[in-house]
């Protein structure tokens, strides 16, 4: 499958987020495993879109602190607390955050110089608790719109469903 392009249309994203889902959720039609999980789903989504330039997960791993997680890309920062950046307002108000440019946004951690753009989705467990954050990355200005965040809280409303109750 070739990477969809950042001039790709929001309609030929919604399809392209509905072919990642469904091989996806075949890859993962047996797997109970929430860190398997996690790197397959970093890995699909990453390769699909041309403007994923990084494309990962970062856990709660004490109350919090976020700790990297799979993902694919240059280096993620290690640990993010809540109150810092977007993956931590992301934690910390269990809401999407879609930053079209991440020096306009106060408190950004620039875990790379290179990225412009970052949207950021909370997985959310059985209770309501912060599992973990979906974190997208893009060199590219103002790359997420509304059609990559609909399919993005999408997936992650499934996995927090799927592996929110086992964690």
């Amino acid at each position: 499958m070739q990477q969809l392009p950042l001039s790709a249309t929001a309609s030929k994203r919604a399809a392209r987020y509905d072919e990642v889902g469904q091989a996806i959720a075949s890859l993962l039609e047996d797997e109970d495993d929430w860190v398997s999980a996690m790197a397959t789903v970093a890995c699909e989504l990453h390769h699909g879109f041309a403007y994923f330039h990084w494309t990962g997960f970062y856990r709660v791993v004490q109350p919090a602190m976020l700790a990297v997680g799979p993902y694919q890309g240059g280096h993620g920062c290690l640990r993010i607390p809540f109150e810092r950046g977007v993956c931590g307002a992301a934690a910390r108000t269990r809401t999407t955050q879609r930053v079209d440019d991440v020096e306009a946004f106060p408190g950004h951690i620039a875990c790379s110089s290179s990225t412009r753009s970052e949207i950021v989705v909370p997985v959310l467990g059985a209770s309501g608790e912060t599992m973990a954050v979906l974190d997208v990355d893009s060199n590219d200005a103002a790359a997420f719109g509304q059609a990559d965040e609909v399919a993005l809280v999408d997936l992650c409303e499934m996995l927090g469903a799927r592996y929110g109750a086992a964690r």
